[in-house]
């Protein structure tokens, strides 16, 4: 990725941490800190996917940037404006230009409503058109993502999965925003489904010039569609690096324990994997230190004692880790 390029969106320490209750009076207890200060720059045109077990805050990351929850402390800059404090005309403004891709096609779709008007309905909202020309713009965004006129009057449960997640693409274009936030878009789908949607949003992206933040628990999913990719661990960004870059040489432990994992498509070929010991801790109270040292292979005192700080080892190459390089890390 070309660093010169135009910074779309800027996340500078961003935190969520979410109040939890116990007992009959519902006492406050602590907070689960859902993401726990993260850093990153996503460039105009390219995909950064973010990766990382269930529970890492990948898609609360997500929806902070999106504006659908308020973060606890840090900065969202989009396109040179910052977003905390927005008013509702501004926020409505900053909205058209970001458009996020659900991850369940069943749910994320209206079943009372047709095609014509779930597709239309950002349109109407922002009070782009009316009758017959918000319909061709309908089926214009149809045509894009492989649907036709004929479709427009049916129900989502007349569709199958991939055709269903085609209609919530086509509702994320409506606005021609400029960053979309794809939040396990293909997950949800068959493998041969999956190929198809990663497909037709590489395709999307060079024609409309747009803007990814791909989240994903799929390795093979993200690799296909990133330009760059951010793992995440408990709320925080433990490595970013440029995508080749990342999966020929990993420098956090987290990362080579992911990669690891990722099957071999020839069958005479053979990795070892690496299994971590033990759970994910409780993001309610995480260890102190780095918070990956319970489950480290490599582990150091000094790794219990103080966290790591994300730094740039290569060119592009970053990682939150004391002892980051493979070369070191064979030599404990």
């Amino acid at each position: 990725m070309n660093q010169t390029q135009d910074k779309l969106l800027e996340v500078k320490g961003l935190k969520k941490h979410f109040p939890y209750k116990q007992g009959m009076f519902s006492k406050k207890m602590g907070h689960v800190r859902a993401v726990d200060g993260v850093d990153f720059t996503v460039y105009r045109g390219e995909t950064l996917g973010i990766v990382g077990e269930s529970g890492c805050g990948k898609s609360t990351t997500g929806q902070m940037i999106l504006q659908l929850l308020e973060p606890t402390e840090g900065e969202i800059w989009f396109e040179g404006k910052h977003l905390t404090g927005l008013d509702k005309g501004e926020e409505k403004a900053i909205r058209r230009n970001m458009q996020m891709i659900f991850q369940d096609p069943y749910s994320s779709l209206n079943p009372r409503m047709r095609v014509e008007d779930i597709v239309a309905e950002p349109l109407r909202v922002h009070g782009l058109g009316r009758g017959r020309e918000i319909r061709e713009k309908v089926v214009e965004l149809l045509r894009l993502v492989g649907l036709d006129a004929h479709h427009l009057s049916r129900h989502p449960h007349e569709f199958s999965g991939g055709q269903r997640q085609r209609i919530g693409i086509a509702r994320a274009l409506a606005l021609h925003p400029s960053l979309i936030v794809c939040d396990e878009a293909v997950s949800a789908l068959d493998v041969s489904i999956q190929s198809q949607i990663l497909n037709l949003l590489k395709k999307l992206q060079k024609e409309l010039q747009l803007t990814y933040i791909f989240i994903s628990h799929g390795l093979p999913a993200v690799k296909h569609i990133s330009d760059r990719i951010a793992v995440m661990y408990l709320g925080k960004i433990v490595e970013l690096a440029e995508r080749d870059e990342l999966f020929e040489r990993p420098m956090h432990p987290y990362t080579e324990a992911l990669l690891s994992a990722v099957p071999i498509p020839d069958p005479t070929q053979r990795k070892e994997r690496i299994v971590l010991q033990g759970d994910l801790p409780n993001p309610a109270n995480p260890p102190s230190g780095c918070h990956f040292h319970t489950r480290c292979p490599y582990v150091q005192d000094m790794c219990r004692q103080s966290a790591p700080s994300l730094q740039q080892q290569a060119d592009g190459h970053f990682v939150s880790c004391h002892f980051p390089l493979q070369e070191l890390r064979n030599l404990i």
